[in-house]
């Protein structure tokens, strides 16, 4: 008898199929005497849309809503619907006794294996593969520690409550607000609180009023101290008073302070905090950062499993640490490396604590020798961030001499600080060595012609939320919100609102919805976004709730709550929310309608940002026709180098530059074959087609199509 291996992924299904030598490739499946390794393509079977249950929901109708199966049906997605025929035809193969589930390892990955298995007859026994790496090692022994299905029925139970209740809640409260408002509005459990944490953040700039501050220092030996008041002075005559007084008072050097002490590395990433330093270092958006780590777990096997809420790894992982290190000996942190491996490398209770690992521990790298050459820029931008936190917890810490001098003027005190490195430890890894000039004070000393200077200062907003302080607020949402200590336990307890798997699918949502945009980094809340936060009903806004809801699901995860109690709480809060929205006297008014006719039903269509260009939408939502305006490109402006624009499609499109350079798709057609060998050459198709730094709509593609290649 066989046992069904079911990956998520063709990739992983290859690995294992590799590591467990099923040579004989079948059409969807490859096989030996012991393994059929097969694959979903992400999910295989999903919940049937509202039409699948009555045709009368193909329209969109107030009076049919709230729409509540009395029970879930669960579809075939047609797109996928050969290779789930394949999978299904395995598992119900007569020589096939077991089904192994090799699916990511987590919620999502549980319920893409279990909802074909839903679909498939036999009712076979159940194994689960458990790993948070694709490397060949890894993949040994999680077959030798393969655990019964039963252990993870907790986790599939919550999986499908998610989904469940996301299709009830979902589907019921966005059909009602597209049909009561005309106009494609979208609520949910985890965005709507998320687009209301950045319109409270931008309206709290936008009320902020400005207000002068003043304050004193000294310059001793071009060192500053700082004037130590305790309140900020807001009235100039009470600065320029004391100045006055203090002019004729003596200034001694009372106390001189030297402390040696440490700086320790950050945690080991989790998924939301490498998202945050991604962002802060290279500016890559929470979804283009979990793309890129998707691709050094799968297909690069780089790197642990990238889906995680824990900075820590597991005591039985510390045997592992030489190799981890030794991988990165092809890096720029060689040096570090070939130190590291003069000794024996132990773990540390910095690091590790099994107690905060539950599903998967931090991000690392795996076993496996980088070759740098063959990462794409991002990707090596993002292995070597993990790496250097990952060396940087093995390291020592950075020690440092702290002098703090305190001179007294009359009864006034002024405050210096100096640093001098003792040893520079984890901070060898990204150079920062110090250099500062430590100058010698003696406790005492009275200094002589001090010049007191008067600082002119001003109160300053709190900064818009950037992709990488979102991700913050979303994992900690009372930073955000005015919620009382109950609830601010909940919520820490339940990890914010979202998953680190979902919040950067919830962002993209909010563009894509064109209820947020970015303004140099800064995230604001559009019109839109403002108008679908006053339609949308009062308890989908707070994160209390969104909360509550995660806290459930985790404890459906762990058989501490029932799952068809909470299906049945989501059925009664959808009916009350629909009352709300049926019942509301509210208006939407569209601020971006233009005079173009949607070529499909007639109606005019809505001029729409995204994140590469503009483009124009049909205003009626079912209609869903769209059009591009313009858009960013990888092609570049041959005086200024900056990307172009493209305007149109076509021949007569228009490409332009922000310096003023403009021509059409021919004339940058002609150019590029005027060139001697009629030819692109490989570095610049390299350059400008590289995969992962391609926008999905790349015009570059289509002004080089007809060349000949």
């Amino acid at each position: 008898m066989k046992s069904v291996v079911l990956a998520e992924k063709p990739s992983v299904a290859r690995d294992i199929a590799r590591v467990l030598n099923c040579n004989q490739k079948k059409n969807g499946y490859m096989e030996n005497n012991q393994y059929i390794v097969t694959w979903a393509l992400g999910h295989l079977v999903t919940n049937a849309d509202p039409e699948q249950y009555d045709s009368k929901y193909k329209t969109w109708d107030m009076k049919d809503l709230p729409i509540l199966p009395e029970r879930m049906k669960l579809v075939v997605i047609g797109k996928t619907r050969k290779q789930f025929n394949v999978v299904k035809s395995q598992i119900e193969r007569q020589d096939v006794n077991e089904v192994i589930i090799a699916t990511d390892a987590g919620r999502e990955g549980e319920l893409v294996a279990r909802l074909i298995l839903e679909k498939c007859k036999g009712n076979k026994p159940v194994k689960r593969l458990w790993i948070s790496s694709v490397t060949d090692g890894a993949i040994r022994e999680g077959f030798k520690k393969l655990k019964p299905g039963s252990e993870y029925h907790g986790l599939y139970q919550a999986a499908l409550a998610r989904s469940e209740a996301d299709w009830i809640v979902g589907i019921n409260a966005t059909r009602a607000l597209t049909t009561k408002y005309d106009a494609q509005l979208s609520t949910g459990r985890v965005q709507t609180p998320t687009l209301q944490m950045v319109k409270i953040r931008q309206d709290a700039i936008n009320q902020f009023q400005p207000r002068k501050y003043y304050g004193l220092n000294i310059v001793v030996d071009g060192v500053t101290f700082n004037w130590q008041s305790p309140n900020r002075i807001f009235d100039e005559t009470v600065v320029d008073a004391l100045i006055k007084k203090l002019q004729t008072e003596k200034a001694v050097i009372s106390d001189v302070e030297t402390n040696e002490k440490k700086r320790y590395p950050g945690k080991l990433y989790d998924l939301t905090s490498l998202q945050q330093d991604a962002y802060r270092r290279f500016k890559y958006s929470a979804k283009e950062t979990l793309s890129t780590m998707q691709n050094l777990y799968e297909s690069h096997k780089l790197v642990t499993y990238p889906r995680t809420d824990s900075n820590y790894l597991t005591t039985d992982m510390v045997s592992t640490l030489k190799d981890r290190v030794a991988s990165l000996s092809t890096t720029e942190y060689r040096a570090q490396v070939v130190e590291l491996l003069k000794s024996p490398i132990k773990g540390s209770s910095h690091f590790i604590n099994d107690a905060k690992v539950s599903d998967h521990h931090a991000i690392v790298p795996t076993e496996v020798r980088v070759n740098l050459d063959s990462l794409s820029g991002r990707e090596q931008n993002i292995y070597l961030l993990i790496a250097e936190r990952f060396l940087s917890n093995l390291m020592p810490p950075n020690v440092y001499a702290e002098q703090k001098v305190t001179v007294n003027i009359g009864e006034s005190i002024f405050v210096a600080k100096q640093e001098q490195t003792v040893t520079l430890g984890f901070k060898a890894l990204n150079r920062q060595a110090s250099t500062d000039k430590h100058h010698r004070f003696v406790k005492g000393t009275q200094l002589e012609n001090i010049k007191i200077n008067k600082t002119t200062h001003e109160t300053e907003p709190p900064p818009y939320l950037n992709e990488g302080t979102l991700l913050k607020a979303m994992e900690n949402p009372s930073s955000i919100f005015e919620i009382d200590k109950t609830a601010q336990s909940t919520l820490k307890s339940a990890g914010g609102i979202g998953t680190v798997a979902t919040r950067a699918d919830i962002i993209e949502k909010l563009y894509n919805l064109n209820a947020i945009e970015n303004f140099n980094g800064n995230i604001k809340v559009t019109n839109k976004g403002r108008q679908l936060l006053e339609l949308a009903p009062n308890a989908l806004k707070s994160p209390e709730l969104t909360a509550d809801w995660e806290h459930k699901l985790t404890l459906i995860e762990k058989n501490k709550y029932d799952k068809n109690k909470f299906i049945d709480e989501m059925r009664k809060f959808t009916k009350e929310i629909i009352d709300e929205i049926k019942s509301s006297e509210d208006k939407f008014k569209h601020d971006n309608m233009t005079t173009t006719e949607c070529p499909t039903c007639g109606k005019f269509m809505l001029e729409k940002k995204t994140r590469n260009g503009k483009m124009l939408v049909c205003q009626d939502p079912t209609c869903g026709t769209k059009k591009n305006v313009q858009r960013k490109t990888n092609a570049r402006c041959p005086e200024c180098k900056k990307k172009l624009t493209l305007h149109g499609k076509g021949p007569k499109a228009m490409y332009s530059c922000t310096c003023g350079f403009r021509e059409t798709q021919e004339q940058m057609d002609k150019r590029f074959k005027s060139r001697k060998t009629g030819k692109v050459s490989k570095n610049e198709m390299k350059k400008y087609m590289k995969k992962d730094e391609e926008p999905i709509n790349n015009p570059f593609a289509d002004a080089l199509k007809n060349l000949n290649l």
